[in-house]
C-alpha cells in the first residue's frame, strides 16, 4: 500500500508540490505579519510548518529514500508539542486579560 502513495504522488509533477508549498508558506507568513489573533498566528505557523512538511514528503517520494518522511514524523511531533505549550500561553494570556490579541504583550514590557 505505502508504494502506491509513492507512484501516485510521482505522478504529479515536482513543480506542482513546489509552487503549493511556496503558496501556502506565503499565507503562513502573511498571516503571521498581519493578524492579531494569537489563535489565528499559531494556526498560521501550523500552515508553514505543514507546507514544509508536505514539500519535504514529496522531495523524499521522488528520491525514493523515506528519510525524508521519517524525518517529516518527527517535524510533525514536534509541532504537536509547539501548538500544547502555545495554546497553553494563549490560555493564561486570555485568563489574565480577556483577550487574545498579540498587542497586549507590549504592556508585559513596562
Amino acid at each position: 500500500m505505502g508504494g502506491d502513495v509513492n507512484t501516485f504522488i510521482q505522478q504529479v509533477p515536482l513543480e506542482y508540490f513546489i509552487i503549493l508549498c511556496t503558496l501556502l508558506f506565503c499565507l503562513g507568513v502573511l498571516g503571521v505579519l498581519l493578524r492579531k489573533n494569537a489563535i489565528v498566528i499559531l494556526g498560521c505557523v501550523e500552515l508553514m510548518l505543514n507546507s514544509v512538511n508536505l514539500l519535504l514528503a514529496a522531495f523524499s517520494a521522488y528520491s525514493g529514500d523515506g528519510n525524508g518522511q521519517l524525518l517529516v514524523f518527527f517535524i510533525m511531533v514536534v509541532a504537536a508539542a509547539e501548538v500544547a505549550v502555545g495554546l497553553a500561553i494563549i490560555a493564561m494570556m486570555y485568563r489574565n486579560t480577556k483577550s487574545v490579541d498579540v498587542s497586549i504583550f507590549n504592556k508585559l514590557r513596562g
